[in-house]
């Protein structure tokens, strides 16, 4: 019996203790969600509103019909999916090489990349500006591109390298038996083992790239090429910030991210774990 009742206790420690963290993290999310319903007048009444008396959709219309925010979205996106895309086609092939290959200066390599996440990226901001605009890319998208690729890259490359070094080579070993080259190999058998692990790495580089806001800053200045980090920038102003704006834009900005992990939360849980490879 006392047994039971110290189960008992414990798996309500337990909830207690998980719908504490929970609320802790889902109510600034949902603080922002109602102040984005609320009209400006609304935003500092005292008392404090928990949910608005009325309702007003004020803020997302604004934003929509005075600014380019539709713009900034696909931007943003652009930026997102294509820095995401090459960052990982790279890393696939850079990290499939630290895993199956032995050569010199390997871990000095690795231990580079690990280095390079540890440096501030502003103590490169003005070799970085002066190539840009000798290349012709400030205020383009192409800039953000360039950068944001090669800043992604060393630790994706870790993480994929850690995903290839958790499938056996066997199983290669075995492809190249039944005839294939290491190439057809690698997209034949390796990569659909790895698919979760591979989801995992663009999801990481994308989250990335969406929220980057520092170089975006730096080098974008035009409204046609802003991303969404940089336009929410701008409600802050020298003396007043546009809370209802800001938070109309970060709910919009969180929903691609939302959906992302919503379909592939099964292939980031599996990447998580990925390794469980019997035979």
């Amino acid at each position: 019996m006392s047994r039971k009742i110290k189960r008992i206790s414990w798996l309500t420690t337990k909830v207690i203790f998980l719908g504490i963290f929970l609320i802790i993290t889902v109510f600034p999310l949902y603080w922002i969600f109602i102040t984005s319903l609320k009209s400006q007048k609304d935003i500092f009444t005292v008392p404090i509103q928990y949910w608005p008396e009325n309702i007003s959709f004020e803020n997302y219309i604004n934003m929509f019909e005075f600014s380019n925010f539709q713009i900034y979205i696909i931007n943003s996106l652009v930026v997102s999916v294509v820095a995401g895309f090459f960052t990982l086609v790279i890393s696939i092939f850079s990290g499939y090489v630290l895993a199956r290959y032995q050569f010199k200066g390997k871990s000095q390599v690795i231990l580079a990349f690990f280095v390079t996440q540890m440096i501030p990226i502003f103590i490169a901001l003005a070799p970085l500006y002066s190539l840009m605009s000798k290349m012709h890319l400030l205020n383009k998208l192409t800039s953000l591109l360039l950068i944001y690729t090669v800043m992604m890259i060393p630790f994706c490359t870790i993480m994929m390298r850690g995903f290839f070094e958790r499938i056996p080579a066997s199983l290669e070993e075995a492809a190249m038996i039944d005839g294939c080259n290491k190439l057809q190999a690698l997209f034949k058998v390796i990569i659909p083992v790895m698919l979760p692990g591979i989801a995992a790495t663009f999801i990481f580089a994308f989250v990335q790239c969406w929220n980057e806001l520092f170089l975006a800053i730096m080098f974008i200045d035009d409204e046609s090429a802003k991303t969404i980090p940089v336009a929410m920038n701008s409600f802050i102003t020298k003396f007043d910030i546009d809370w209802g704006a800001m938070s109309a834009a970060t709910i919009i900005s969180v929903i691609p991210t939302l959906v992302l992990f919503a379909f592939f939360q099964k292939y980031i849980v599996e990447g998580a774990t990925q390794g469980s490879v019997k035979g």
